[in-house]
């Protein structure tokens, strides 16, 4: 007769078990509608969205949604029975490493919840790390790449820029650059929403 179990050892496979979060790509404008039939099929999936003003040519201007993370909605379910996902109309993938699904981590879902009904105007924003390529986007430097070398705050960066094989830092706002995105970011795509969460909160 086997011995029982250790009491940390079944609550280790129990939380293993569970259902977890996990993002799901969808396709372009597609990320309401996928939400509903998921819920529809019993999942829970969550959609979050963000105000944005939209202006027409008249000048006038109209209040309306936005996904907070265009072409993504996130679902929780079990990764070995995620057929009926996949079939879901409007999705494309299960986020991850090659076809192995990464859980997006409880602790980010609640995050992104908490921004959502904070009241507070939140907006979709590039992420930057240090060490990450990013080029100008505006100003007499346009068009310049450089590294991001150190944040200053919340709003401006430092950008190492090399100039005749000499590096210039510059002291810049962070909405002035973008991020110039790696060939392995490219093929691994997102494996964690922190990188989404990035200036999220305005």
């Amino acid at each position: 007769m086997s011995p029982e179990p250790s009491r940390d050892r079944w609550y280790a496979l129990q939380v293993s078990s569970r259902d977890r979060w996990y993002a799901l790509q969808v396709r372009t404008r597609w990320e309401s509608s996928t939400a509903i039939l998921l819920s529809g099929k019993g999942y829970q999936a969550f959609y979050p969205t963000y105000t944005t003003e939209k202006r027409w040519s008249r000048g006038a201007s109209s209040r309306t949604t936005a996904p907070l993370f265009p072409g993504y909605v996130f679902c929780q379910f079990d990764p070995l029975m995620r057929l009926p996902i996949l079939v879901t109309p409007g999705v494309i993938a299960v986020v991850g490493r090659g076809r192995i699904p990464v859980p997006v981590e409880d602790s980010e879902i609640e995050a992104i919840q908490r921004v959502v009904s904070s009241g507070f105007q939140a907006e979709p924003w590039p992420y930057l790390e240090v060490g990450q390529q990013v080029r100008i986007q505006n100003g007499a430097l346009s068009g310049l790449v450089g590294i991001l070398a150190s944040f200053r705050g919340a709003s401006r960066i430092v950008v190492s820029v090399s100039l005749l094989c000499r590096s210039v830092a510059l002291e810049i706002d962070r909405s002035g650059v973008c991020p110039i995105q790696s060939s392995e970011s490219a093929v691994l795509g997102p494996l964690s929403i922190a990188p989404l969460l990035e200036g999220v909160a305005g």
